[in-house]
């Protein structure tokens, strides 16, 4: 589906969207499984997780509110950091990271972070993440383009803060 002169900005962020889901589709997934340095591990990476995926992947049978007094008192998985009601995990292997695969990936268990990383729309940008290896940025670029009819044009641009994060601003008019 390609959009032209003045796309509304809903469907601008569907197809953004539709071109990240593609890319992921068909250049990140095939390669997960040969991957050298699987996002799984979390060793550059955070994991962003609600209440039911972190009581899920974590394995927890207490109360939410339980478990944040534990983590409070420095008694929770040192892994774990809460901040405004949700859960950070960084520096260790997901727990569900076995032997290769993720054993959530099709479950409502599965993070939407997982299913975003590397590349996802925000805001009514195109971003990627080149900390994955799958990522080429030209790629992504040709795929914006065969998406947008001209005289759709792009800007790509290193994000400041976050050097390996690459942005795209598309204007359609």
């Amino acid at each position: 589906m390609r959009r032209g002169r003045g796309a509304p900005r809903s469907g601008l962020v569907s197809l953004l969207r539709e071109v990240a889901r593609d890319y992921q589709t068909g250049a990140v997934i095939p390669r997960c499984e040969t991957c050298r340095n699987p996002c799984c591990r979390l060793d550059t990476l955070v994991l962003g997780l609600d209440w039911p995926r972190l009581r899920a992947l974590w394995g927890l049978d207490e109360s939410q509110a339980a478990f944040d007094q534990r983590l409070a008192r420095g008694e929770g998985p040192p892994e774990i950091r809460a901040d405004g009601g949700m859960y950070y995990a960084h520096g260790i292997v997901c727990p569900a990271f076995r032997n290769g695969r993720c054993a959530v990936y099709d479950t409502e268990a599965k993070p939407s972070g997982c299913t975003d990383f590397p590349v996802y729309e925000e805001e009514g940008r195109l971003v990627a993440d080149l900390r994955c290896e799958a990522v080429d940025p030209d790629e992504v670029e040709a795929r914006l383009l065969d998406a947008f009819l001209p005289p759709a044009r792009f800007r790509r641009r290193p994000d400041r803060r976050f050097p390996f994060l690459v942005r795209w601003t598309v204007r359609t008019g």
